[in-house]
This record gives structure tokens, C-alpha cells and sequence, in this order.
């Protein structure tokens, strides 16, 4: 008994299944259509060439997750939230603007891909579909609590099998694709350092960190028995290990998935001279007479499910950042008159991702500095929480193990390389 009593939820330990959540959607949401965009342009651009960096951010990316998810079940308060406590004002804000532009012009950029998407397979306007895709997720994320909302969220995380399957219909030389991962043809240049910090800043994006944090904090709120673990130092044991389970297999997924888009990219259209591929729908679009129908309906399918989720993290995580950073009631959990802040902020960002497909601000090209962006914001961020999980005022007694404050730190400098190695290049 005093076991059940100790875990996290108050009964037996649950299977694989039930402790895969927020993790396991944090991860699959990086494979969004503009993700997708991105794995696509760097995969057909330089091949093989960057395959070796999906192996390098999946360890990299699950410290992170790790670390981003402990924050908020530990604290019980989103990432902002806690930033906000920790650091001047300033930064905070700045962070959060930078946040929530990136994540507004990925937002346009998705609900652009999908309608696109579903405009190759059926026909007929993109932008509507463009718009009817953004008023369902608003839908779904306004009138269905998180309790109901986030199963339906872990069962499109399927949709990313699409990719899997795409691999599986094209012929792919595994000696030349394994020699390449092992030797990898880096091209020194001021492209290959852009397309490098975007396909990491795609990868290792301040939107998850938000996502995840905040989904731990939902799940305390929503739940009888789980409190933080500054206030429930008993359920740490039962919680940390459902956390290491989830984010170790969400990011494994994540990154697995991406590595088949960059492999799908650099096969098909790398090999046969298409090197410059403007969005996710013009990828799928050239496999149809490259790889056959097959592989053009997976690939154009699964742009629309991975949408179907990554839509509203993007909203959500946008609504989270402002409404902690500005001291204000956040949580899905929430109807929205008990957090109207909250929602008007969901709102204006799906509103301003479906505006920005009307303008004539190219969304492919913003989407790709976007990511740029990201990897330049995640930085600053990265540094911030990794000081905030390692001080006592905030942790408590779960400070950062060793491990894990090494294979952040790790992270971080690597988000720091990649960004400096950019601007070297742009300069030289």
C-alpha cells in the first residue's frame, strides 16, 4: 500500500502506454508541416549531408524536453512563469516576443502546408481549407477540456507514421545513406551553417519547452492525487520516471520521423537535381512523378495529421508564453471565462497564422528564418532554465542530477556553436 501510495496518481505503476503524454505530443508536434518544410529543404538541398544531425540533437533534445518537463511538474507553474520569478523583466519579455513571433509565422506556414496539402489531394481552395483547419483546432482547444483534448492529441501522433511508410515505397541505398551518417559530407559554408541552425532550431524549439512545461502543470491541475513536487516530495520517484520514459520515447520518435523526411527528400529529389524546394506541399508534389502515387499521397497525408496536431501547440504554447510572462491565468484546463487572457491570446496567434497566409509575405522564406529565429531564441532560454534547475530556491531538493545538467549544458553549447558558426560564416 505504501507504495501505491507514493506514485504519482495514487495507484499501480501504469504501462508503457499510459505514461507516454506530454512527451510523447511535444515530440511528434516538431514534425509539423513547417518542420517538414524544413527537414525537405535541407534533405533535398545537400542530401545526405545533414542526416548525422538528428543523431546528434536526439540525445540533446531529450535532456532538454527533460529538463523543460521537471521544471513544470516540479514548480507546478509554466516556463514563463517561472522565468518571470527568476530573471529581469526585460529579458522575460523579450524572450516572449521572439517566442511568439516565430511561433505565429510557423503557425501561417502550417495551416498554409495543410491546405495546400489537402488541396493536391482533393482539390479545391487551399485557403479555405487553410482557414477551416485553424477554426476546428480553435474549436477542439476552446470547448474540450485537456483532460478530453490531450488523448485526442496522443492519438494523431500516429499521423507521423505516414513517413515511415513513404520510406518503406521508395528504394533507398542503405550502404550509401549509413556511410554518409557515419562520414558525413559537411559542406563549410554560409548555406549549409544557415540550413544547420535551422534544421536545430526546428529540432530544439523554445515552443516545445513551453508545450511540455505546461502540459505538466495541466496534468497536476487536472488530477486528485498530483501536486508539485516541491509541495509532494513523495510522488518525485513514480513522476521523474514517467517523465524520463515519455520524453526519452517522444523525442526518439520525433527525431526518427525527421530523419525519414531529410532521407525521403534527399532520395528522391536530391539524387534527380530538385535542390531547392520552397514548402512541405511542393515536396510531396515532386515525389508524385519521382516515387509514384504512393509515396505522393503518404507524404501529402501525413502533412495534414502532423497540422492536426502541431496547430494548436503552437497556439497553445504562444498562449502559455504570453499569459505567464505577463503574471496572467493560463491552462486549457480552464473554461475561457475563468481565463479569458488566455484564450484571446489563442485566439489572435491562429488568427494572425491564418492572416499572414493572405499576405504577400512569402511563408516558406519566413518560415525558414523563423527557424533561425528559434535557434538563435533557444539559446538565451536554454541558458535560463538550465541555471533555474540547478538553484535550490526553485527546485528544491531536485536540483539537476549530474547526468542531466551535463547532457543539457551539452545542449546548449551546441545550440551556441551552431548559431556561431552561422554568423562566422555570414561574415567570412
Amino acid at each position: 500500500m505504501a507504495e501505491h501510495r507514493n506514485t504519482e496518481d495514487g495507484g499501480a505503476e501504469r504501462p508503457l502506454w499510459a505514461n507516454l503524454g506530454g512527451g510523447l505530443i511535444t515530440g511528434a508536434a516538431d514534425d509539423d508541416p513547417g518542420g517538414i518544410a524544413t527537414y525537405s529543404q535541407v534533405g533535398a538541398a545537400f542530401g545526405y549531408g545533414m542526416l548525422w544531425c538528428v543523431l546528434l540533437t536526439t540525445p540533446l533534445m531529450i535532456a532538454i524536453q527533460a529538463i523543460s518537463a521537471g521544471l513544470g511538474r516540479v514548480t507546478g507553474e509554466g516556463l514563463f512563469a517561472s522565468l518571470r520569478r527568476c530573471y529581469p523583466r526585460p529579458l522575460v519579455l523579450g524572450l516572449m516576443a521572439c517566442v511568439a513571433i516565430a511561433n505565429i509565422i510557423n503557425l501561417g506556414a502550417d495551416l498554409g502546408a495543410m491546405g495546400a496539402a489537402l488541396k493536391l489531394l482533393a482539390g479545391g481552395p487551399a485557403l479555405l481549407y487553410a482557414a477551416a483547419f485553424a477554426l476546428l483546432s480553435l474549436l477542439l482547444q476552446v470547448f474540450i477540456p485537456f483532460t478530453r483534448y490531450s488523448p485526442l492529441l496522443k492519438l494523431l501522433t500516429a499521423s507521423l507514421f505516414a513517413y515511415v511508410a513513404t520510406v518503406l515505397v521508395i528504394d533507398v541505398p542503405w550502404a550509401e545513406v549509413l556511410r554518409s551518417v557515419v562520414l558525413p559530407p559537411v559542406r563549410w559554408n554560409a548555406a549549409y551553417a544557415v540550413g544547420l541552425v535551422a534544421l536545430l532550431g526546428t529540432t530544439i524549439s523554445p515552443y516545445l519547452f513551453c508545450w511540455q512545461a505546461a502540459e505538466e502543470v495541466e496534468e497536476i491541475g487536472s488530477s486528485r492525487q498530483r501536486r508539485s513536487l516541491r509541495a509532494a516530495p513523495q510522488q518525485a520517484p513514480s513522476a521523474l520516471r514517467r517523465i524520463g520514459i515519455d520524453t526519452t520515447v517522444g523525442m526518439v520518435f520525433s527525431n526518427a520521423i525527421a530523419f525519414f523526411i531529410i532521407l525521403t527528400a534527399a532520395v528522391v529529389l536530391h539524387a534527380h537535381g530538385r535542390t531547392d524546394i520552397q514548402s512541405s506541399s511542393e515536396a510531396a508534389e515532386a515525389l508524385r512523378p519521382l516515387a509514384g502515387e504512393v509515396a505522393f499521397a503518404l507524404f501529402a497525408a501525413g502533412i495534414i495529421g502532423t497540422g492536426l496536431l502541431a496547430v494548436p501547440v503552437l497556439a497553445g504554447a504562444t498562449a502559455y508564453a504570453v499569459s505567464d510572462a505577463l503574471g496572467r491565468r493560463a491552462g486549457l484546463e480552464h473554461a475561457p471565462r475563468q481565463a479569458p487572457f488566455f484564450y484571446g491570446v489563442l485566439v489572435a496567434s491562429m488568427l494572425l497564422g491564418v492572416l499572414l497566409d493572405l499576405t504577400p509575405v512569402d511563408p516558406i522564406r519566413a518560415l525558414y528564418w523563423s527557424a533561425v529565429v528559434n535557434g538563435v531564441t533557444a539559446v538565451p532560454m536554454m541558458v535560463a532554465m538550465m541555471r533555474m534547475a540547478s538553484r535550490r530556491d526553485v527546485m528544491g531538493e531536485f536540483t539537476l542530477p549530474w547526468p542531466l545538467a551535463a547532457a543539457g549544458w551539452l545542449a546548449t553549447g551546441a545550440m551556441l556553436a551552431a548559431v556561431a558558426g552561422m554568423v562566422f560564416a555570414w561574415w567570412a
